[in-house]
C-alpha cells in the first residue's frame, strides 16, 4: 500500500507541474515603434499664386511642415489642412513664413492631408521653394 501512495503522490506532482501556465495576464503585446515619414515638395510660387501638395497620413500623430529652401528676405504663407481630392481645407496657417519656419499640428486620424503654400501679397517675382513635411 505504501508503494501505491508514493506512486500516486509522484504522479500527482508530475501532472500538476505539466499544468502550469506561463501566460501572464499583465503582459501586453508590444506595438511597433511608429516610423516617421518625410516628404519634400519643391515648386515655383508665382506672384499672387498658391500651390497645394497632398500627402497621406497612415497613423495619428504630429505633422510638421518646414520651409527648407526659400530666398533670403522672402515671406510666404504655409498652411496645413485636410485634402478632399481637389481642395485643401486649412486647419493651421502661418502667414509670415520665412526660411526654416515651421507649422506643426496633430493628425487625430489617418487620411489625406495637405500643405498649402501661398503668396501673402509680398512677392514681387516668382520664387522657388522647398517644403519638408514629416508625419506618421
Amino acid at each position: 500500500m505504501r508503494y501505491f501512495v508514493t506512486s500516486l503522490t509522484l504522479l500527482a506532482a508530475i501532472t500538476l507541474a505539466g499544468c502550469s501556465s506561463n501566460d501572464d495576464p499583465t503582459d501586453t503585446p508590444t506595438q511597433p515603434t511608429p516610423v516617421q515619414i518625410t516628404e519634400s515638395f519643391s515648386e515655383k510660387l508665382n506672384v499672387n499664386g498658391a500651390r497645394t501638395h497632398s500627402f497621406t497620413v497612415d497613423r495619428a500623430g504630429t505633422v510638421t511642415a518646414q520651409v527648407k529652401a526659400l530666398p533670403d528676405g522672402v515671406t510666404i504663407g504655409v498652411s496645413l489642412g485636410t485634402f478632399n481630392g481637389s481642395a485643401c481645407a486649412i486647419l493651421l496657417s502661418k502667414t509670415d513664413a520665412v526660411l526654416n519656419s515651421t507649422v506643426t499640428g496633430t493628425a487625430q486620424s489617418t487620411g489625406q492631408f495637405c500643405v498649402w503654400v501661398n503668396d501673402v501679397g509680398r512677392l514681387t517675382a516668382g520664387v522657388d521653394y522647398t517644403i519638408e513635411v514629416t508625419h506618421y
